[in-house]
């Protein structure tokens, strides 16, 4: 079980989703070998910024907001990202189904879920595309 308890993570995950603020990113990770979990960042730079954490030892749970739809619909939605480091643990790497349900105690809302293990999984475009196809509206076709 993944401890989740920092308040600082939900701290955080609130202040992503709150329109009136620029951070639309925040991440954390384990605290050494240990089960429990910390922010280890946010920003506002996005996934590209988020990614600069990517390290391949690491597994990291973050949460992203993007703005999708087009002249007629803009609206925040957000993605719940799961970066396991190729080189992680195995141990590490066996627990994340199961923390991962753990994580989502506090990372609640999101419209897509996004897991990889090279930052090259991790492309902006591919991000949205998949969260317009799950998105609803598109007046302008971009499927």
């Amino acid at each position: 079980m993944a401890n989740v308890e920092d308040p600082a993570i939900e701290e955080a995950y609130n202040d992503v989703r709150d329109d009136n603020t620029e951070t639309n990113w925040m991440a954390c990770g384990y605290v050494g070998k240990t089960n429990d979990l910390e922010m280890i960042g946010s920003g506002s730079g996005g996934i590209d910024e988020m990614k600069s954490l990517f390290d391949p030892t690491l597994v990291i749970y973050g949460y992203l907001r993007v703005i999708a739809g087009d002249e007629e619909s803009k609206r925040p939605k957000f993605v719940f990202v799961v970066w396991v480091g190729e080189n992680c643990g195995v141990m590490r790497r066996a627990r994340v189904s199961v923390h991962k349900a753990d994580v989502k105690k506090v990372i609640k809302q999101f419209a897509i879920e996004w897991q990889g293990t090279e930052e090259s999984e991790f492309e902006y475009e591919d991000i949205m595309k998949q969260v317009r196809k799950v998105g609803g509206a598109d007046y302008q076709g971009n499927w």
